[in-house]
């Protein structure tokens, strides 16, 4: 008898254990590094915002909760940037907005390879075995809903010309959804689709190129706000009158009240995709992390469809974007 009580004493000791044990784990102090482009343009001045944000917020909700935010002008200094936050900062959690997919994969790989837990948000990588989670907005919208109000407003035929950003996975989505829609009208020609970095500098001398290399253009899709406004000057210096619709995208503030004020004919819509989604991302992952869990594998933001019906919703004076 005296046995087997010592034996349910010892049982009931090693379960005691093992309940500490994991709740210990899960309990486990987060030191989340966070790592985004510089705010070279306005979109990014919302990512550098939200980001943040996130921190001041969430280090004020959780006690065992770190978050370092590095910010990096290139490819070249984020990864440098990525190596410092796992040898350095000794991260144990990782939100990275890589600023290339093809030449961050490796380094977001290697912190990844040393036990850290990482979310990759919206330029995907090219191996998405190097991330345990991936968050976006849906660039297949993105793409795919400009092109079909283009083909709409167009009235199935015209001439057009495309901005993309620089070559990252996202890129690719909105530009391929986009051809997609235009495949299946054949009478509305895509002049050509060139790379402006997501930049209005940038986007203002691609425009010049087009609007010198092609005479009659009927509507212009820039896959970024901040490319709109700089394809806007070029073709407003040109006096170009041609051009009926112009199709920007991620609902800039400015943008959104040109839609609003109904100031200007050839903008009419946009499309929604906010850079609050890394505020979503850093939350998400924290919280996870601090109680032991893991995320979906992936997690999509619906992009909609921005007009003059719906256009108050996504209008944010105090936003920097």
């Amino acid at each position: 008898m005296l046995a087997q009580t010592r034996r349910h004493l010892l049982l009931a000791a090693t379960a005691a254990g093992i309940a500490f044990a994991a709740g210990a784990a899960a309990a486990e102090p987060v030191n989340l590094g966070v790592s985004i482009p510089a705010a070279t343009h306005s979109f990014m001045g919302g990512i550098n915002y939200w980001a943040n944000r996130a921190k001041k917020d969430l280090e004020a909700q959780h006690k065992d909760l770190k978050i370092t935010i590095r910010t990096a002008a290139n490819a070249t200094e984020q990864a440098n940037q990525l190596q410092d936050l796992s040898t350095v900062n000794k991260i144990n959690a990782l939100v990275v907005f890589p600023f290339e997919s093809a030449a961050l994969t490796r380094p977001v790989a290697n912190v990844k390879a040393k036990g850290a837990y990482v979310t990759v948000v919206d330029r995907g990588l090219t191996d998405t075995s190097a991330q345990d989670a991936y968050v976006a907005g849906d660039n297949t919208a993105f793409g795919k809903i400009p092109a079909e109000y283009i083909v709409k407003t167009l009235n199935g035929k015209g001439n057009v010309v495309a901005l993309r950003g620089i070559p990252t996975t996202l890129d690719n989505e909105r530009m391929d959804a986009f051809n997609a829609v235009l495949k299946a009208h054949p009478d509305i020609k895509l002049l050509d689709a060139k790379y402006a970095n997501w930049n209005r500098d940038d986007a203002y001398k691609v425009t010049q190129d087009f609007l010198t290399r092609f005479k009659d253009i009927d509507a212009i899709w820039a896959a970024d706000d901040d490319m709109a406004f700089g394809a806007i000057r070029a073709i407003d210096q040109a006096g170009r009158k041609d051009i009926k619709v112009i199709f920007g995208g991620a609902g800039a503030k400015d943008m959104v009240k040109t839609i609003l004020d109904g100031k200007d004919p050839r903008i009419q819509a946009n499309v929604s995709y906010s850079p609050k989604f890394i505020y979503d991302a850093i939350k998400l992952t924290a919280e996870a992390r601090l109680k032991g869990e893991k995320l979906p594998a992936t997690t999509i933001i619906p992009s909609v469809l921005i007009d003059k019906s719906n256009a108050k919703d996504f209008y944010h004076a105090d936003s920097p974007f």
